[in-house]
């Protein structure tokens, strides 16, 4: 039901990771080639990214994050703005928002909470079952785990397990599992804490392709044609690091 990327690798400008290639994430936004499902990504958009150096601890420090309601094609200041912000980790996304569900500023991804960036690409088919079961209690000071949206409860598991474990790969892929229980629909999901990003492939498509400077990308579906793009299969997870990239299955 949306598009969306990371990167991690040698800083970049914004404008460059999400408008300038051929079928960039801004092209997708009103003409996917790869979306299974809905057919414009209309209904929101956000991108988060990790601004440069370490914090006091030595950690990457919090997250900064743009969102608007309206589609990214028609914020022409942030194109502008994009071109001088620059950063080696960020996450992405366009929003085809879910049926019976608004296109409010804050249903748009990617959420925030701690050092964490998330976003979902799918659908819940029992949004009240799996809120019901992951949503509660909702984790304290993860605003965007309150939002109105089928990605909220998968947010808040989210944030609840990497919190408890530090383990982000381990917690995606439980998320998966843990939603799987109560609700069928598509779990792809994209998360990073500025050191390293990781995704799911539960039902809809995803690619990664490593740059020859070391930069590499999760994408819904390729920007460009290159051939080094390698499609994830379907229920695995893939880890990617400034050091190579790994994919496993879910389960």
């Amino acid at each position: 039901m949306c598009r969306h990327l990371a990167y991690l690798g040698p800083p970049r400008t914004l404008h460059d990771l999400l408008y300038a290639a051929p079928h960039s994430l801004h092209t997708q936004s009103w003409a996917p080639r790869r979306q299974r499902y809905g057919t414009v990504n209309a209904d929101g958009f956000g991108v988060g990214w990790y601004p440069r150096g370490d914090s006091a601890e030595g950690l990457p420090p919090e997250p900064l994050r743009y969102r608007r309601a309206m589609p990214i094609w028609g914020d022409a200041s942030f194109a502008d703005a994009a071109r001088a912000i620059t950063a080696g980790c960020v996450v992405a996304a366009v929003r085809d928002a879910t049926a019976g569900f608004g296109s409010e500023e804050s249903g748009a991804q990617p959420f925030r909470g701690d050092r964490l960036l998330f976003s979902h690409n799918g659908a819940v088919k029992d949004d009240e079952a799996l809120t019901a079961a992951l949503a509660a209690p909702p984790p304290a000071g993860a605003l965007d785990a309150r939002s109105p949206v089928d990605s909220a409860p998968l947010f808040a598991h989210t944030v609840r397990l990497w919190r408890s474990s530090g383990d982000l790969p381990g917690t995606l892929a439980a998320v998966v599992v843990h939603a799987r229980e109560h609700s069928e629909g598509r779990y792809n999901l994209l998360a990073s804490d500025g050191r390293s990003i990781v995704g799911t492939a539960a039902g809809d498509t995803l690619f990664t392709l490593r740059e020859p400077d070391g930069g590499v990308f999760l994408a819904s579906e390729p920007f460009d044609d290159r051939p080094r793009w390698r499609p994830i299969p379907d229920d695995a997870l893939v880890v990617a690091t400034p050091e190579g990239t790994e994919i496993t299955p879910l389960r």
